[in-house]
Order: C-alpha cells, then structure tokens, then sequence
C-alpha cells in the first residue's frame, strides 16, 4: 500500500504459495510470481484462483527459475515493460529442502554458493524494475553447528553490491516457524546448551 498504488504491477521471483499475489489482489494490484517447483505453483494457482478478483487485475504465476527467465514476453503480453515493485522472499539457504531441483536455493552446497545463486536471480530481475521504485526483501537467518549465520545481512549485502540503496530494515517477530513447530521445548534447551537466543524474526528489508 506505502509502494503501489491500484493497477501498479508486482513481481515475486520466490512466489511459493502465492501469499504476495493474493495480496495484491486483495489491494487493487496486478501481480506476476515466478516459481521453481511446479507442483508449488499449482497449489498457489488454485490459492490465487479462489480469492475474489474484485479490482478485476492480472495474477499470474509462471514456472520458472529467476535467475534465468527472461520475462520480456510475458510483459509484452500485458504491454508493460517493467514494474512497480519486486519482492524477493527467498529459501533461507537449506533450512527447509523445497525441491530436489538443483537451482533451488535451499540446494546451495554452501553459503557463498547461496549467495552466488542469489545474487544471479538478484541481476536477472532489476532490468524489470522500473527506476527509483523498490525492492522487498524478507529473509530471516539460520543457525548451524554452533554459529549464528547471519544470512539476511549476507542477503543485505548481495544486493547493496548493485545499484541500490537501503531505505528501513523492518525485523518482524513471530512465535512459530515450520522448523520449530511443535518443538518449543526442544527449541529453548538448545538455545540455553548452544548460548543463542531462540529465532523470532526475520528481517523485511526495503532498498
């Protein structure tokens, strides 16, 4: 609502299950969300289908890897050549596996590989980003055999080495992730063994 206004056009290159295109939706804005795995984006497609079109937009999801599809044709299509915002919510490195899919983030080998793939999705998308509008970003961190890896500020840096400026970092707190869900016990003994603090954040970091 602060970015766009009704009619502006929004592009998630993580879509998953259409969370930002429904939303869109919701608020007036056409929408293009791009997804790695296709049983995903169909699930996302029938999420996306039932929410009522009101505004009367475009939602589209396309199967695809962002760091390699070239979206001039599906613009063309719409008779626009780039967009008001981009949205990047992107695997938090291998946390969760999403696919088996060797240009799945959550497949990286390790961090720098991660960040490598990020940063190709990162270069394949801002030609479609219309000037001086804004990139999302939503990442959180992950902790792995006694460290604390701090992958949204890894992520922070990927993106600050194009030509962008970083304009608010939002830290968002929540109680229940995938990964702990059920498990807060377990969760607080290895925070207190570990001497970390349990995750409840990620970061919304706006350029």
């Amino acid at each position: 609502m602060r970015y766009t206004k009704q009619k502006d056009w929004v592009l998630d290159c993580f879509a998953g299950s259409g969370t930002t295109l429904i939303e869109s939706k919701k608020l007036g804005r056409n929408s293009i969300g791009i997804e790695l795995n296709p049983k995903v984006a169909d699930e996302a497609k029938k999420y996306i289908e039932d929410e009522p079109n009101k505004f009367n937009v475009i939602s589209e999801i396309l199967i695809g890897d962002s760091s390699k599809i070239d979206l001039k044709p599906i613009l063309n299509k719409y008779n626009i050549n780039q967009v008001q915002l981009l949205i990047m919510h992107p695997p938090y490195h291998d946390i969760i596996k999403f696919s088996d899919d060797k240009n799945d983030l959550s497949n990286a080998n390790d961090i720098n590989t991660f960040l490598q793939m990020f940063g190709e999705v990162i270069d394949n998308m801002t030609p479609f980003l219309e000037k001086r509008r804004y990139l999302i970003l939503v990442i959180g961190d992950k902790y792995s055999k006694g460290e604390w890896i701090p992958l949204g500020f890894y992520c922070m840096n990927e993106i600050l080495k194009r030509p962008y400026i970083l304009k608010s970092i939002i830290v968002k707190n929540f109680e229940e992730t995938r990964a702990k869900r059920n498990q807060k016990n377990l969760w607080k003994y290895r925070a207190l063994k570990g001497g970390f603090y349990v995750f409840k954040h990620e970061y919304i970091m706006i350029f």
